[in-house]
């Protein structure tokens, strides 16, 4: 990547910088500008990276403490619908207002939720501060993706990417040990000790809010748009009731009533939302012009079935470890530590090669196939298979996707105009979430319908009466298993094993779907210039063939230019 020696501090206005053509090197930044920004936005993916985390293993002592363990996955659902709402919303007003102002605001109402978090005295404000929360970190994840697509050229940008991903193989070695710690001790300073689970993320966030609000200076213009408020709305009305019931389904039954009315709900939702995107058009929430882009077509696509195998399959990993090996929580995030190394490893790998060669077709595709191979070896594993294989087939997992999720990030970013690099890249992120959602969803409900049977056939076959508390109800109580003799708790492991193996099948499937999509991804030659040098020169362009700066119809000057 090249640097022009005229490169004025990031954030600098048109004039910075000497020369006949200012716009240009207002719009380039150094290595040690994108370094610079890089800590502001990894601190801001740190916060959404680690509360996730942080929460799994701290969930139960919470839901305990405020008297609704029936209630506690109202929690979670509620920041999952809010963070996934928000995510394309993010996307497409900071490709109108810029990026600066809404990563601020994600990290304050972050903050907030948090803080709020905290004070709560039952289940029902738990959820709702959980939502105040989402809304924050809606935005944390797409939007420091999308500033980096700002900034770095797409031939580098891989290389910049692949630090993100540590951040949240970090935050995922961490945050269960935090969370394990914190709601084990029963007050600090005072304060019950499951409430710092939120109130870390006060001084965190306030840090990152200072650094980002120091260093994070992005040239934009300012251009009246149409707010897609009718798109936004009707998209609530869609995936609210369809989020809920992924979550709450098992629990209602897929028949029930309320589950009726919420796919009759989130149906006529997504019609409207169709609608409301077909008037807007290009100035739609997520324009479906957008969508005939064969790359970007293909990357959501791959997203969501990428989402649905892994969330799906890996929330079954520490299910495993801590059921079938008897770790505790905290033990099971170390022991998943080999994932976070293969995910690090794939994607700095993934991230210099592309940066070398220029082609990054070939890497979701291998990607894709190392994923497909290690989810066939998770469904071979069973109650007594070594640690130390299933700690490899985590590697192979990793670097399946290290090598998948940010090339298609890449690939996304370089076949769109800079004008909708935002909106873009949230509609990556945003089908990514969602098939998370969908896959963990469908691969609970499995791995709970097919446990009692797989239980009852394995102390079948060991010819030992099973124990009352067997029945697979309560996934989180499993401490009864430590107390029974050897004899009588192998037969639950083997049939808890026999359980997983059917969700890693199931994960395999839609895996090799996965896969065959990838295959139709194009490989387009990546840019050497990053979405503000492409602004500012197209505004350079648009001034000097008619005088008036920005105006080239869709074109992407339309949305921003140099100098703020």
């Amino acid at each position: 990547m090249s640097h022009s020696t005229e490169t004025a501090p990031a954030g600098a206005g048109p004039g910075a910088a000497s020369g006949a053509a200012p716009a240009q090197p207002s719009a380039e930044f150094t290595h040690r500008q994108i370094i610079t920004v890089l800590v502001g936005l990894m601190m801001g993916m740190f916060l959404a990276a680690l509360d996730q985390t942080i929460m799994a293993t701290a969930t139960r002592t919470i839901a305990d403490d405020l008297n609704g363990f029936n209630l506690q996955a109202w929690a979670t659902t509620a920041f999952l619908i809010t963070s996934t709402i928000s995510t394309p919303l993010y996307g497409k007003l900071s490709d109108i207002y810029g990026r600066r102002p809404f990563f601020l605001f994600a990290i304050g109402i972050f903050i907030v939720g948090s803080f709020l978090c905290g004070l709560s005295q039952n289940m029902y404000e738990l959820a709702a501060f959980r939502a105040i929360q989402g809304i924050g970190a809606g935005g944390l994840m797409s939007l420091a993706l999308t500033i980096i697509g700002d900034i770095v050229p797409p031939r580098e940008r891989a290389k910049y990417q692949g630090l993100f991903l540590a951040v949240f193989g970090t935050a995922s070695v961490i945050g269960p040990i935090l969370g394990g710690f914190f709601a084990g001790a029963d007050s600090i300073i005072g304060i019950d000790g499951w409430r710092w689970v939120f109130y870390i993320n006060v001084p965190i966030g306030i840090a990152a809010m200072a650094v980002v609000a120091r260093v994070l200076h992005l040239p934009h213009r300012r251009t009246d748009h149409r707010i897609d408020w009718p798109g936004a709305l009707t998209l609530i009305i869609g995936l609210v009731p369809l989020l809920t019931v992924a979550e709450q389904g098992r629990d209602w039954g897929w028949g029930s009533g309320r589950a009726i009315a919420c796919y009759v709900i989130g149906a006529l939702g997504l019609i409207g939302f169709i609608l409301a995107e077909r008037a807007y058009k290009d100035e739609a929430l997520l324009p479906l012009k957008l969508f005939s882009n064969r790359t970007v077509a293909v990357g959501a696509t791959s997203s969501t079935i990428l989402g649905m195998a892994m969330f799906g399959g890996l929330m079954t990993v520490p299910l495993y470890l801590q059921i079938v090996k008897g770790s505790s929580p905290t033990v099971a995030g170390l022991q998943m530590i080999p994932f976070v190394v293969g995910i690090m490893a794939g994607s700095i790998t993934s991230g210099q090669l592309i940066a070398r060669t220029g082609r990054y077709r070939i890497f979701p595709i291998v990607g894709s196939i190392l994923m497909t191979a290690a989810l066939l070896l998770f469904s071979l594993i069973g109650a007594d298979t070594p640690l130390w294989r299933v700690m490899l087939i985590m590697v192979l997992m990793g670097l399946g996707l290290g090598g998948n999720m940010q090339p298609m990030i890449t690939a996304v970013q370089n076949a769109v105009s800079p004008r909708q690099i935002g909106v873009a890249t949230s509609s990556v992120t945003f089908f990514r979430s969602m098939g998370g959602t969908l896959g963990t969803a469908v691969f609970l409900s499995v791995l709970f319908n097919v446990l009692p049977s797989k239980i009852g056939d394995a102390y079948q076959d060991a010819g030992i009466r099973p124990p009352a508390q067997s029945g697979g109800a309560d996934l989180n109580d499993t401490s009864f298993i430590n107390k029974l003799p050897e004899a009588l708790a192998h037969p639950f492991k083997v049939g808890f094993s026999d359980g997983i193996q059917v969700v890693f099948l199931l994960a395999l499937a839609v895996m090799i779907v996965g896969l065959i999509v990838v295959f139709f991804l194009p490989e387009i030659p990546l840019s050497q210039r990053s979405a503000q040098q492409q602004r500012a020169a197209d505004a350079a362009a648009a001034e000097a063939s008619d005088g008036v700066p920005g105006e080239v119809g869709s074109g992407p000057a339309a949305a921003t230019g140099p100098g703020r």
